[in-house]
């Protein structure tokens, strides 16, 4: 699989598992319509069925997700939620996205 397709695969199954997880919180702290739950129950359905379409085994491909994850939270939190990521954010995350890509890129049997 292209790597460039690869991470593309991953930031969009990170946006569906956010959007999915940020939209219950809406409705449980900020008191917005329990209606949310229903795109929410949507996006983590093609955030599962996003995981499947990675060609390697589902534990390899879930902890190379991982990394992208973290470096997408940042990001929604920054444009989304209004918060600047801090320094040690941005250090968190590339340490993550460089444990991604040992996952991904490190030689196979």
């Amino acid at each position: 699989m292209n790597l460039l397709y690869a991470f593309g695969l991953f930031v969009l199954t990170a946006v569906a598992e956010v959007v999915g997880c940020y939209l219950p919180y809406l409705w449980l702290r900020q008191g917005k319509s329990p209606l949310l739950l229903v795109p929410a129950a949507g996006s983590l359905a093609v955030f599962a069925w996003l995981l499947t379409l990675h060609p390697t085994g589902a534990a390899r491909t879930y902890a190379a997700y991982g990394g992208v994850y973290i470096a997408v939270a940042l990001v929604w939190l920054w444009l989304v939620e209004g918060e600047r990521p801090t320094t040690w954010d941005l250090v968190g995350a590339l340490v993550a996205i460089l444990g991604m890509a040992i996952i991904v890129l490190g030689p196979r049997r």
